[in-house]
Formats: structure tokens, sequence, C-alpha cells
């Protein structure tokens, strides 16, 4: 089933709406729902933390697109399988030119993922496809899970890829990354490799090219034993890498271009769209072409 939708957004100055008031979101970021009742205690904290996480990333940031681009109209689709519920949220803008949301409740485990019965699941993803050839595009993710017999898994994702990079953002980017990583005593070696590389399931003669200024936390766990401060982890860098990746694009939204810029874009976002149909084994096996498509596929793709 899918459901399409056009919601007005927030003007420039206007405040975010809540997101709440969009239908079906409102279950997405909702402190509690029947499945929580499955969780131990210690659990159900982690997943009221990472629904208001989400509320608060779609007001955060949605905010700051629309008084970048000034004003917000938003798209919304809802789309529901056997084992995920989707919700998308999608805004277009002469800065930022498309940017998209994604809320996937998990209902129950998804073939070839981790074995068991699935008992709680949200994964958000963030995409930002700038106007300007000369900002990279954002691809952000968080995922936490939990599973019968105690198990659980926080994940997540946060990497540019660029046309014509700039090295005095992907230089903060990574400023911003180490920190984080050093504050809490981490090295993020291993997390920068995974983000270059990809994972075993990843197709790397297709995968994109993202810069290695970001990290990917689809591998070991940050605090291994300790899905909580894991989770914390990636979700305080999430907020804090894509706040400075705006600031980026606001830079770069005033700066001329040339035409070897849009022509480095342009083979960017080609490959981003191979990555998603040939590499990625959530959008190429398990997750809906009219679910990925419509949260992070770029506006225009030339070929």
């Amino acid at each position: 089933m899918t459901d399409h939708r056009l919601v007005p957004g927030p003007r420039a100055m206007a405040g975010a709406v809540a997101v709440g008031a969009l239908g079906a979101w409102g279950s997405a970021v909702a402190a509690d729902d029947e499945r929580l009742a499955g969780l131990a205690p210690a659990d159900q904290a982690i997943a009221r933390e990472m629904t208001a996480f989400i509320a608060r990333m779609e007001d955060r940031h949605f905010e700051r697109i629309g008084a970048l681009n000034g004003g917000a109209t938003f798209e919304v689709l809802e789309h529901s399988t056997d084992d995920t519920d989707y919700l998308v949220r999608v805004t277009r803008g002469t800065v930022v030119e498309k940017a998209g949301t994604m809320v996937a409740i998990g209902k129950k485990a998804q073939p070839g993922r981790i074995p068991g019965t699935l008992l709680w699941s949200r994964f958000y993803s963030l995409d930002v496809h700038p106007k300007s050839p000369r900002a990279g595009m954002l691809h952000a993710t968080v995922v936490v899970q939990f599973y019968d017999g105690g198990r659980s898994y926080a994940g997540g994702w946060l990497g540019v890829m660029n046309g014509t990079r700039v090295e005095e953002d992907m230089a903060a980017l990574r400023a911003v990354t180490d920190t984080h990583f050093t504050g809490h005593g981490r090295d993020p070696a291993v997390y920068r490799q995974l983000m270059v590389k990809g994972t075993d399931d990843t197709v790397s003669q297709f995968r994109r090219r993202p810069d290695d200024s970001g990290v990917s936390f689809y591998g070991p766990p940050v605090f291994p034993g300790d899905t909580a401060r894991s989770y914390r982890f990636i979700a305080e860098l999430f907020e804090r890498f894509v706040d400075t990746y705006l600031d980026g694009v606001a830079k770069r939204a005033v700066e001329p271009f040339t035409p070897a810029d849009v022509a480095a874009q342009d083979a960017m976002r080609r490959r981003w769209l191979v990555d998603q149909f040939l590499s990625d084994p959530f959008s190429s096996k398990l997750v809906p072409f009219e679910v990925w498509s419509a949260a992070n596929v770029p506006p225009v793709v030339r070929f």
C-alpha cells in the first residue's frame, strides 16, 4: 500500500511544524507504541530516545533547510510491506534542490539480516542534494533494533559524496568526526575504512564513492556490549555532522561554479543512482523502489 500527499511546511521564519501533526508521521515518532511493552525497561528508554531524536532532527534540519530555501512544502509518502512501514518526507528548493527523510518502522526481521524475532526497530535517514555542484550530497542514517533473547543493535552512516571536492568543507567534517571520537576515547580508523570500502554485502564495482571525512557504523559496535552507549554516540555525531555539512552548503550556495563542477556533480549523482540499484544491499534487495527513490535519489540524474 502506498499513499502520496502534499503537506504545507514551515515558512523560512515561521518555525518548524510539529512532526506529529503530519498524519502517519505521528506514529513514527510517538514516544509509546504497543511494541515497547515487549522490551526490557532499559531498552524501552533507548527506544523512546530514538523516537524523540527522530522528531527533533525532523524539526531541526527541515527548519534550517526551509530557511535556506525561503520556505518549504513537503511531499509525504507512506508505504507498507509485510516487514516494514515506511514514511518519507521530501522538500525541494533553490539552494537545497531536494532533501528527503525516511523512517522505517520494523515489524519483523527482514530476510538475510539479524536472525531472530524482531521486537522493536527504527531506521532514520536524511539525504540532501544541494543545487550548487560545489557542495556534495549528504547521506546520514541511524538505526536501533531490539530482538528476542536480549540482542540489540545500533548502527548508522554519515558521509558525503562529492562532485567537486571542497577541502575546507571536508576538513570541517573530518574535524567534527575526529573530535567526537577522541572525546569518547575511540579511534575512527575502522569506521573510516568501512565508509570507504563498504561492507561485505555491497558490490564494489557499482558502489558510491564517499569522502573519507565521514564514517560508517555498519560494522563493529562502538562500545561492544553496550547498545545504549553506542546509539548515543552515533546520534550525537549525526547531529553535529549534519549541522557542519549544512554550514558548508550555505557557503557554497553563493559561490560561482564552472561547467566542470556541473559535470562532476552529474557523475556523482549517476554513481549514487547506480549504487542504489546495484550495490547497496538495502535498496537493491529489501527497500521498495518507490520508497528509496522518493527519499534519496537526486532530483536530476543525467546520462
